[in-house]
Protein backbone atom coordinates (compact mmCIF):
# COMPACT_ATOMS: atom_id res chain seq x y z
CA UNK A 1 0.00 0.00 0.00
CA UNK A 2 0.83 3.38 -0.70
CA UNK A 3 1.59 6.53 1.68
CA UNK A 4 -1.77 8.13 0.10
CA UNK A 5 -3.84 5.35 1.55
CA UNK A 6 -2.13 5.37 4.95
CA UNK A 7 -3.04 8.91 4.95
CA UNK A 8 -6.71 8.62 4.26
CA UNK A 9 -6.99 5.93 7.58
CA UNK A 10 -4.11 8.08 9.43
CA UNK A 11 -6.78 10.73 9.65
CA UNK A 12 -9.30 8.57 11.15
CA UNK A 13 -6.83 7.06 13.25
CA UNK A 14 -5.68 10.20 14.87
CA UNK A 15 -8.62 12.30 14.41
CA UNK A 16 -10.95 10.34 16.59
CA UNK A 17 -8.50 9.27 19.04
CA UNK A 18 -7.94 12.88 19.02
CA UNK A 19 -11.93 14.03 19.15
CA UNK A 20 -13.12 11.35 21.63
CA UNK A 21 -14.58 13.12 24.57
CA UNK A 22 -15.03 10.05 27.38
CA UNK A 23 -18.28 10.16 28.66
CA UNK A 24 -18.41 7.50 31.10
CA UNK A 25 -20.17 7.54 34.54
CA UNK A 26 -18.57 5.06 35.99
CA UNK A 27 -19.81 1.63 35.31
CA UNK A 28 -22.29 -1.04 36.44
CA UNK A 29 -26.16 -0.77 36.03
CA UNK A 30 -27.62 2.36 35.66
CA UNK A 31 -31.27 3.56 34.61
CA UNK A 32 -32.13 4.12 31.43
CA UNK A 33 -32.54 7.96 29.76
CA UNK A 34 -35.76 9.70 30.88
CA UNK A 35 -38.52 9.22 28.39
CA UNK A 36 -39.39 12.24 26.11
CA UNK A 37 -42.88 13.07 24.62
CA UNK A 38 -41.40 14.07 21.41
CA UNK A 39 -42.66 11.91 18.63
CA UNK A 40 -39.64 12.83 16.05
CA UNK A 41 -36.03 13.05 16.62
CA UNK A 42 -33.38 14.23 13.66
CA UNK A 43 -30.24 13.21 12.28
CA UNK A 44 -26.76 12.84 12.63
CA UNK A 45 -27.65 11.11 16.05
CA UNK A 46 -23.99 11.88 17.30
CA UNK A 47 -21.84 14.79 16.03
CA UNK A 48 -19.21 11.78 15.21
CA UNK A 49 -19.50 8.00 14.71
CA UNK A 50 -17.46 6.52 12.05
CA UNK A 51 -18.69 2.41 11.48
CA UNK A 52 -21.75 2.59 13.61
CA UNK A 53 -23.22 -0.77 15.19
CA UNK A 54 -25.85 -1.71 17.56
CA UNK A 55 -26.96 -4.81 19.09
CA UNK A 56 -30.26 -5.81 20.73
CA UNK A 57 -30.84 -7.91 24.07
CA UNK A 58 -34.21 -7.13 26.02
CA UNK A 59 -35.10 -3.91 25.74
CA UNK A 60 -31.61 -2.50 25.56
CA UNK A 61 -30.09 -1.01 22.52
CA UNK A 62 -26.29 -1.42 22.53
CA UNK A 63 -24.40 0.88 20.39
CA UNK A 64 -20.43 1.85 19.56
CA UNK A 65 -18.71 3.29 16.88
CA UNK A 66 -14.82 3.81 16.27
CA UNK A 67 -12.97 5.45 18.83
CA UNK A 68 -9.49 5.05 17.72
CA UNK A 69 -7.59 3.75 21.01
CA UNK A 70 -10.80 1.99 22.79
CA UNK A 71 -13.90 0.55 22.64
CA UNK A 72 -16.68 2.56 24.15
CA UNK A 73 -20.19 1.34 24.51
CA UNK A 74 -23.62 3.25 24.89
CA UNK A 75 -26.76 1.85 26.39
CA UNK A 76 -30.45 2.93 25.66
CA UNK A 77 -33.85 1.95 25.07
CA UNK A 78 -34.33 4.61 22.42
CA UNK A 79 -32.24 4.75 19.98
CA UNK A 80 -33.32 8.29 18.98
CA UNK A 81 -31.97 9.21 21.96
CA UNK A 82 -28.73 7.74 21.77
CA UNK A 83 -26.81 11.12 22.01
CA UNK A 84 -28.70 11.19 26.12
CA UNK A 85 -27.54 7.52 26.36
CA UNK A 86 -25.50 6.17 28.99
CA UNK A 87 -21.43 5.62 27.56
CA UNK A 88 -18.53 3.88 29.20
CA UNK A 89 -15.30 2.59 27.70
CA UNK A 90 -15.04 -1.10 27.98
CA UNK A 91 -11.62 -1.61 26.94
CA UNK A 92 -8.58 0.69 25.86
CA UNK A 93 -5.78 -0.13 24.08
CA UNK A 94 -2.63 -1.38 25.08
CA UNK A 95 0.33 0.82 24.69
CA UNK A 96 2.47 -1.54 23.06
CA UNK A 97 1.81 -4.79 20.55
CA UNK A 98 -0.19 -6.07 18.08
CA UNK A 99 -3.24 -4.67 18.86
CA UNK A 100 -2.21 -1.29 19.77
CA UNK A 101 -2.35 1.27 17.28
CA UNK A 102 -6.18 1.71 14.95
CA UNK A 103 -8.42 0.44 16.82
CA UNK A 104 -11.44 0.30 14.60
CA UNK A 105 -14.89 -0.82 13.65
CA UNK A 106 -15.88 -2.88 16.88
CA UNK A 107 -18.94 -5.04 16.69
CA UNK A 108 -20.19 -6.74 20.11
CA UNK A 109 -22.33 -10.02 19.87
CA UNK A 110 -23.95 -12.53 22.70
CA UNK A 111 -23.07 -15.77 21.49
CA UNK A 112 -23.50 -19.44 23.81
CA UNK A 113 -24.05 -16.73 26.35
CA UNK A 114 -21.07 -14.61 27.05
CA UNK A 115 -20.47 -11.40 25.54
CA UNK A 116 -18.18 -11.07 22.42
CA UNK A 117 -16.57 -7.71 20.91
CA UNK A 118 -14.90 -8.08 17.95
CA UNK A 119 -12.41 -4.82 16.76
CA UNK A 120 -9.65 -4.24 14.68
CA UNK A 121 -6.11 -2.96 15.37
CA UNK A 122 -2.38 -3.05 14.50
CA UNK A 123 0.94 -3.01 15.64
CA UNK A 124 1.58 0.49 13.66
CA UNK A 125 -0.04 4.16 13.17
CA UNK A 126 1.29 4.05 9.55
CA UNK A 127 1.66 0.83 8.33
CA UNK A 128 -1.61 -0.04 8.06
CA UNK A 129 -0.36 -3.59 6.36
CA UNK A 130 -0.38 -4.81 10.29
CA UNK A 131 -4.42 -4.55 10.74
CA UNK A 132 -6.10 -7.61 12.38
CA UNK A 133 -8.84 -9.19 13.82
CA UNK A 134 -9.17 -9.28 17.48
CA UNK A 135 -11.44 -10.77 20.26
CA UNK A 136 -13.16 -9.61 23.48
CA UNK A 137 -14.80 -11.73 25.81
CA UNK A 138 -17.38 -10.95 28.90
CA UNK A 139 -18.93 -13.71 30.71
CA UNK A 140 -21.13 -11.26 33.05
CA UNK A 141 -24.62 -11.04 31.56
CA UNK A 142 -24.37 -7.43 31.47
CA UNK A 143 -21.62 -6.26 28.61
CA UNK A 144 -20.99 -2.70 30.90
CA UNK A 145 -20.27 -4.78 34.01
CA UNK A 146 -17.84 -7.48 34.20
CA UNK A 147 -14.64 -7.47 32.68
CA UNK A 148 -13.65 -8.17 29.25
CA UNK A 149 -10.90 -10.77 28.71
CA UNK A 150 -8.39 -10.75 25.63
CA UNK A 151 -8.91 -13.43 23.31
CA UNK A 152 -6.42 -12.41 21.04
CA UNK A 153 -6.43 -12.61 17.18
CA UNK A 154 -8.99 -13.93 14.48
CA UNK A 155 -6.99 -15.35 11.64
CA UNK A 156 -6.81 -17.60 9.18
CA UNK A 157 -3.22 -18.94 9.46
CA UNK A 158 -2.86 -19.76 5.93
CA UNK A 159 -3.62 -16.23 4.70
CA UNK A 160 -3.11 -14.11 7.87
CA UNK A 161 -2.88 -10.78 5.82
CA UNK A 162 -4.94 -7.36 6.72
CA UNK A 163 -8.21 -7.91 7.58
CA UNK A 164 -10.85 -5.60 8.96
CA UNK A 165 -14.60 -5.26 9.52
CA UNK A 166 -15.38 -8.62 11.16
CA UNK A 167 -18.62 -9.47 12.01
CA UNK A 168 -20.66 -13.20 13.30
CA UNK A 169 -23.68 -14.38 11.86
CA UNK A 170 -25.59 -17.90 12.45
CA UNK A 171 -27.30 -20.21 9.70
CA UNK A 172 -29.29 -23.27 9.89
CA UNK A 173 -27.50 -23.85 13.15
CA UNK A 174 -23.72 -22.95 11.57
CA UNK A 175 -22.06 -19.92 12.87
CA UNK A 176 -19.86 -18.23 10.09
CA UNK A 177 -17.28 -15.23 10.58
CA UNK A 178 -17.52 -12.46 7.77
CA UNK A 179 -15.05 -9.83 7.19
CA UNK A 180 -12.47 -7.55 4.76
CA UNK A 181 -9.29 -8.65 3.72
CA UNK A 182 -6.48 -8.70 1.30
CA UNK A 183 -5.98 -11.27 -1.36
CA UNK A 184 -2.20 -11.64 -0.24
CA UNK A 185 0.76 -9.82 1.12
CA UNK A 186 1.65 -7.57 -1.77
CA UNK A 187 -2.30 -6.70 -3.20
CA UNK A 188 -3.85 -3.89 -1.11
CA UNK A 189 -7.69 -4.49 -2.94
CA UNK A 190 -10.18 -5.42 0.03
CA UNK A 191 -12.70 -8.63 -0.44
CA UNK A 192 -15.37 -9.69 1.13
CA UNK A 193 -14.19 -13.26 2.88
CA UNK A 194 -16.40 -16.17 4.94
CA UNK A 195 -15.13 -18.34 6.82
CA UNK A 196 -16.55 -20.87 10.04
CA UNK A 197 -16.36 -20.42 13.43
CA UNK A 198 -14.73 -23.35 15.69
CA UNK A 199 -15.72 -21.01 18.38
CA UNK A 200 -16.18 -17.54 18.83
CA UNK A 201 -12.24 -16.76 18.51
CA UNK A 202 -11.49 -19.41 16.72
CA UNK A 203 -12.09 -20.32 13.03
CA UNK A 204 -13.26 -23.69 11.84
CA UNK A 205 -11.40 -23.55 8.54
CA UNK A 206 -9.44 -21.81 5.86
CA UNK A 207 -11.94 -18.44 4.51
CA UNK A 208 -13.33 -18.69 1.29
CA UNK A 209 -13.96 -15.67 -1.03
CA UNK A 210 -17.56 -14.08 -1.26
CA UNK A 211 -17.15 -10.67 -3.10
CA UNK A 212 -14.37 -8.63 -5.35
CA UNK A 213 -14.93 -4.59 -6.37
CA UNK A 214 -15.60 -5.59 -9.75
CA UNK A 215 -18.02 -3.15 -10.82
CA UNK A 216 -17.55 0.85 -11.63
CA UNK A 217 -19.55 2.12 -8.29
CA UNK A 218 -17.22 -0.18 -6.03
CA UNK A 219 -13.88 0.91 -7.29
CA UNK A 220 -14.04 4.28 -7.00
CA UNK A 221 -10.89 6.27 -5.67
CA UNK A 222 -8.88 3.48 -6.67
CA UNK A 223 -5.68 4.35 -8.15
CA UNK A 224 -3.06 1.53 -9.65
CA UNK A 225 -0.06 1.07 -7.52
CA UNK A 226 -1.77 3.01 -4.55
CA UNK A 227 -5.35 3.33 -3.18
CA UNK A 228 -7.07 -0.01 -3.59
CA UNK A 229 -10.26 -1.19 -4.49
CA UNK A 230 -12.45 -1.73 -1.93
CA UNK A 231 -15.78 -3.89 -0.51
CA UNK A 232 -15.62 -3.95 3.25
CA UNK A 233 -18.07 -3.85 5.99
CA UNK A 234 -19.90 -6.91 5.45
CA UNK A 235 -23.44 -7.18 7.71
CA UNK A 236 -26.17 -9.86 7.54
CA UNK A 237 -29.73 -9.00 7.26
CA UNK A 238 -32.59 -11.51 7.47
CA UNK A 239 -35.88 -10.62 6.32
CA UNK A 240 -39.44 -12.06 7.80
CA UNK A 241 -38.60 -15.31 5.83
CA UNK A 242 -35.49 -16.24 7.06
CA UNK A 243 -33.52 -15.15 3.65
CA UNK A 244 -30.36 -14.13 4.03
CA UNK A 245 -28.67 -11.05 2.61
CA UNK A 246 -25.11 -9.70 2.95
CA UNK A 247 -24.87 -5.92 2.94
CA UNK A 248 -21.65 -4.42 1.93
CA UNK A 249 -19.45 -1.19 1.33
CA UNK A 250 -18.00 -0.34 -1.48
CA UNK A 251 -15.52 1.68 -2.84
CA UNK A 252 -12.92 4.27 -0.98
CA UNK A 253 -14.17 5.69 2.10
CA UNK A 254 -12.05 8.64 1.00
CA UNK A 255 -14.66 9.46 -1.32
CA UNK A 256 -18.05 11.03 -1.46
CA UNK A 257 -19.07 7.44 -3.52
CA UNK A 258 -18.74 5.11 -0.90
CA UNK A 259 -22.08 2.98 -0.96
CA UNK A 260 -23.56 -0.19 -0.06
CA UNK A 261 -23.87 -3.63 -2.14
CA UNK A 262 -25.97 -6.40 -1.73
CA UNK A 263 -25.41 -10.30 -2.26
CA UNK A 264 -28.34 -12.42 -1.73
CA UNK A 265 -28.09 -16.63 -0.56
CA UNK A 266 -30.47 -18.67 -1.84
CA UNK A 267 -32.96 -20.02 -0.28
CA UNK A 268 -31.22 -23.06 1.46
CA UNK A 269 -27.49 -22.30 0.28
CA UNK A 270 -24.28 -22.76 2.09
CA UNK A 271 -22.83 -19.37 2.97
CA UNK A 272 -19.74 -21.10 2.38
CA UNK A 273 -20.18 -21.44 -1.23
CA UNK A 274 -19.53 -18.78 -3.97
CA UNK A 275 -21.99 -20.00 -6.65
CA UNK A 276 -24.97 -19.79 -3.64
CA UNK A 277 -24.81 -16.28 -3.52
CA UNK A 278 -26.12 -13.63 -5.89
CA UNK A 279 -24.60 -10.27 -6.37
CA UNK A 280 -26.57 -7.04 -6.93
CA UNK A 281 -25.08 -5.44 -10.41
CA UNK A 282 -25.91 -2.00 -8.93
CA UNK A 283 -25.62 -0.31 -5.59
CA UNK A 284 -28.62 -0.21 -2.56
CA UNK A 285 -27.63 2.82 -1.10
CA UNK A 286 -26.09 5.62 -2.55
CA UNK A 287 -24.50 9.48 -1.72
CA UNK A 288 -27.59 12.10 -1.63
CA UNK A 289 -26.13 15.85 -1.67
CA UNK A 290 -29.85 17.42 -0.84
CA UNK A 291 -29.38 15.21 2.33
CA UNK A 292 -26.06 15.88 3.37
CA UNK A 293 -25.49 12.45 3.45
CA UNK A 294 -21.65 11.74 1.07
CA UNK A 295 -20.15 8.28 1.62
CA UNK A 296 -22.83 6.65 3.16
CA UNK A 297 -21.95 3.72 4.26
CA UNK A 298 -20.49 0.70 7.22
CA UNK A 299 -24.05 0.08 8.27
CA UNK A 300 -26.14 -2.29 11.02
CA UNK A 301 -29.55 -3.13 11.76
CA UNK A 302 -31.86 -3.12 14.53
CA UNK A 303 -35.46 -3.27 14.95
CA UNK A 304 -37.98 -0.64 16.66
CA UNK A 305 -39.05 -1.51 20.23
CA UNK A 306 -42.25 -2.67 19.14
CA UNK A 307 -40.94 -5.29 16.72
CA UNK A 308 -42.99 -4.03 14.31
CA UNK A 309 -40.15 -2.05 12.12
CA UNK A 310 -36.58 -2.55 10.52
CA UNK A 311 -34.06 0.53 10.64
CA UNK A 312 -30.97 0.92 9.12
CA UNK A 313 -28.28 2.97 10.78
CA UNK A 314 -24.87 3.81 8.72
CA UNK A 315 -22.57 6.59 9.08
CA UNK A 316 -22.49 9.48 5.88
CA UNK A 317 -20.30 12.89 6.02
CA UNK A 318 -22.26 15.99 6.17
CA UNK A 319 -20.19 17.84 3.59
CA UNK A 320 -18.13 16.83 0.35
CA UNK A 321 -14.79 16.05 0.51
CA UNK A 322 -14.40 15.13 3.99
CA UNK A 323 -13.28 11.55 3.71
CA UNK A 324 -12.49 9.02 6.22
CA UNK A 325 -12.37 11.00 9.65
CA UNK A 326 -14.24 12.03 12.48
CA UNK A 327 -16.37 14.35 10.51
CA UNK A 328 -18.65 10.73 9.98
CA UNK A 329 -21.63 10.97 11.77
CA UNK A 330 -24.34 8.24 12.39
CA UNK A 331 -27.95 8.68 11.05
CA UNK A 332 -30.44 5.68 11.01
CA UNK A 333 -33.52 5.78 8.90
CA UNK A 334 -36.63 2.97 8.91
CA UNK A 335 -36.85 0.89 5.89
CA UNK A 336 -39.27 -1.70 4.23
CA UNK A 337 -39.06 -4.73 2.11
CA UNK A 338 -40.21 -4.91 -1.57
CA UNK A 339 -42.53 -7.66 -3.18
CA UNK A 340 -39.70 -10.26 -3.55
CA UNK A 341 -38.27 -9.91 -0.13
CA UNK A 342 -35.28 -8.10 -1.14
CA UNK A 343 -34.58 -4.84 1.72
CA UNK A 344 -35.53 -1.12 0.41
CA UNK A 345 -33.29 1.12 1.86
CA UNK A 346 -34.46 4.24 0.08
CA UNK A 347 -32.33 7.48 0.09
CA UNK A 348 -30.33 9.10 2.81
CA UNK A 349 -32.93 11.04 5.15
CA UNK A 350 -31.72 14.98 5.44
CA UNK A 351 -30.03 16.15 8.30
CA UNK A 352 -31.78 18.04 10.98
CA UNK A 353 -35.39 17.32 9.63
CA UNK A 354 -37.56 15.93 12.06
CA UNK A 355 -37.79 11.89 11.44
CA UNK A 356 -40.88 9.74 13.31
CA UNK A 357 -39.11 7.77 15.82
CA UNK A 358 -39.17 3.83 16.00
CA UNK A 359 -42.79 2.58 16.69
CA UNK A 360 -42.78 1.60 20.32
CA UNK A 361 -40.34 4.00 21.56
CA UNK A 362 -41.62 5.71 24.75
Amino acid sequence: MRPIYFSCWLLLALSTTLSCKRSDNGGGTVNPPPATKDTTFTNPLLASGPDPYVVQKDSFYYYTNTSGDRVKLWRTTAMSQLSNAYSQTVWTKPTTGANSQNIWAPEMHLLDGKWYIYYTAGSSVTDLSTQRLFVLENSSADPLSGSWTDKGKLADPAADFFAIDASVFEYNGKRYLIWSGQPSAIDNNQNIYIAPLQNPWTLAAGRTLLSSPEYNWETNGYVLGGTPKVNEGPEILKNPAGRVFLVYSASGCWTDDYALGMLTLKDGGDPLKLSDWTKNTTPVFTKNAQSNAYGPGHNGFFVSPDGKENWIIYHANPQTGQGCGDKRSPRMQKFTWNTDGTPNFGSPVPINIPVAKPSGEK
